[in-house]
Order: structure tokens, then sequence, then C-alpha cells
């Protein structure tokens, strides 16, 4: 892992001049954001070494370099998850190389269905305090390289008490309406049934989506400060009345990502 890492690092540093501290990973239909960049630089994952490639509609594929509020970062246009038949290691790779990169900060989104309806609805904007995690494995399963981290890492404060606090600041700035809530990991690709619902409803999670868990779980073993939203396209089975369709997740995810990339944009200037 650590060499494949190395090698995907030599190939991006490469293509553009600069010393990102900040990267962001995009979810389905969260693509906004990419247009609020100046002084882009694309690189096609299948260009880059090792790198895996997104089949899931909504996800371009491309790791993009640019400055953003006046802040380098780079931005993952495209995730990976573990039902495209990836192993956990794959859809977590990136995150290995952004370590190796200098990257301190990661910004995670996702589109997710609701469970929790005291407190979500379909467009509602989470930032994620915690975590479930409802697929079969972990990525850290297997040989541990202590130049990545530590064999047991810590997941007390799976995403950043000062991030989340910058976060809520420039929401109030901003005026956008948000939670904060428990996000379930599960492996789909299948839109959950109305028991599994049940299941996760009773686990405490207020949303569920399928993915997210991994790339938090190898970040915070890696040391980075980690920040996650999610964007509540849908409620769960069960919840809302009318059978689940991806394309009108990424419909209300294109709708609300406009405020959520606002929210970024002013989030950045402070990291």
């Amino acid at each position: 892992m650590y060499n494949k890492a190395l090698e995907a690092k030599k190939y991006i540093e490469k293509q553009f001049r600069g010393n990102p501290e900040t990267a962001i990973v995009l979810g389905s239909g969260l693509t906004s954001i990419m247009d609020e960049l100046t002084d882009k630089v694309e690189m096609l994952y299948e260009d880059i070494p090792n790198f895996m490639v997104s089949t899931v509609k909504g996800h371009v594929s491309k790791l993009v370099f640019g400055i953003l509020n006046g802040k380098e970062v780079l931005l993952m246009s495209g995730r990976f998850h573990l039902y495209e038949g990836y192993t956990m290691r794959e859809i977590t790779f990136p995150i290995y190389v952004f370590k190796l990169l200098g990257i301190k900060n990661l910004i995670l989104t996702n589109s997710c269905g609701g469970i929790n309806i005291d407190k979500v609805k379909p467009g509602s904007l989470m930032v994620v305090n915690d975590f479930i995690n409802l697929m079969p494995s972990n990525p850290l399963v297997g040989v541990n390289d202590e130049r990545f981290g530590t064999r047991f890492p810590d997941m007390t404060e799976p995403y950043s008490l000062e991030l989340r606090k910058i976060a809520k600041e420039k929401a109030k700035l901003l005026e956008i309406p948000y939670i904060e809530g428990i996000y379930a990991g599960f492996i789909g690709p299948y839109y959950e049934s109305k028991a599994e619902i049940q299941m996760i409803k009773g686990m405490g999670s207020d949303a569920v989506g399928m993915s997210t868990v991994p790339e938090t779980i190898v970040s915070n073993y890696l040391g980075l400060n980690t920040l996650a939203f999610a964007t509540i396209t849908n409620m769960a089975t069960g919840i809302q009345k009318m059978k689940h369709s991806h394309d009108n997740v990424v419909k209300m995810a294109n709708i609300a990502s406009k405020n959520l990339a606002l929210w970024i944009k002013l989030i950045v200037t402070e990291l």
C-alpha cells in the first residue's frame, strides 16, 4: 500500500505546482463546488497510478487541483464504493495518497437517506458527528504499516470538534439551516429494506448511505482532521411513501449542493 500510494503521489505532484492542505471528496450529484474553483488542473483517475475508476452515475472520476476562496485544495470528483466490487483498501486508497501529499484536512460529502423524521427531511444538510459501520469489514483489516498509523486507532472523535465548530459558525453567517447527526454506512447497492431501516433506526442513526464510513476510518487512522456533510436526498425505505430512484437522489443532491458549496467555500478559508 505504501509503495503504491507513493507512486500515485509522485504522478500527482508532477501535474501542478502547489501544496494543498485540504482535500474534499464529493458524493453523488454534489459537483457544483467544482464551479467555485479557479486555476483548475484536472487529472483523470485512469491516468493516476493505482487509482480505481468510479462506475456510479453522478460520479465523474477525476482529481482536481484548484484555488477555493484563496486556498489550494484537492477535489475528488467521484468516489469508490464497496458495492462496485472493489476492496476496502482500494476504495480508501486516495486517502492514503492524500496523506503522503501533505493533506491535513479532509472534507467528506455524501448523498443519503434520512431516518430520523424529527430531525431530517429531503434537502436537509447534516453535519455528521459520529458513524456506525454496517459494512461487512473495514479498510484496516490486514497487515498494519506503522508508516501510516497505529494498529488500533482511536475513534473517540472521528469528526473533528474544531472543524465542526467552524462549520457551525459559517452556517450561522450564511444563514444555512442544518442539523447534526449520526450516519450509518450500509454496503448496498440496493436501498435498504423496511426491516433493515427499523434496525438501523434502533441503533440511533439519523441517516444511512453507502459511503463515507470507510474514508472516515482511514482518515482517522492517518491522523487527518475530518469533517463530513450528509445531504438528505430522500427518506429511507418504509418512511417515504414512494419507491427509490437514483435519478431522484442525484436531482435532489444537485439542488441542495448549491448551499453546501457556499458553506464549504467559507469553511475552507479557516483551514
